[in-house]
């Protein structure tokens, strides 16, 4: 079994923060989509818009558990729980007494 050396733990590690870096980009792309389908006329689409959401908040935590941008983390789990709570909010009513 080969070892790993302190040299290459520190370019791994690098490697993996250099990449948290980036994940803002992926993040304000993947808001941006999902603001333009829950805008959507469709339901289907609304729907994916609201799964997209979640996704972009999950990216965005990460990020700024990365960045220690803690606002930014609590605003992010504020919102998520906002979609959710809007999602359980705009089904129908026979849909929600059925459960």
């Amino acid at each position: 079994m080969r070892t790993v050396g302190v040299g290459e733990r520190a370019h791994s590690s690098l490697c993996v923060m250099q990449w948290l870096d980036l994940v803002q980009w992926p993040a304000m792309v993947v808001t941006v989509w999902a603001a333009w389908l829950v805008a959507s006329s469709l339901k289907r689409r609304r729907l994916l818009g609201f799964w997209i959401f979640l996704l972009s908040n999950v990216l965005w935590v990460a990020w700024g558990l990365h960045s220690h941008a803690w606002a930014l983390v609590f605003l992010q789990l504020c919102l998520a729980a906002m979609n959710v709570r809007g999602a359980k909010k705009s089904e129908p009513a026979s849909a929600t007494a059925a459960k």
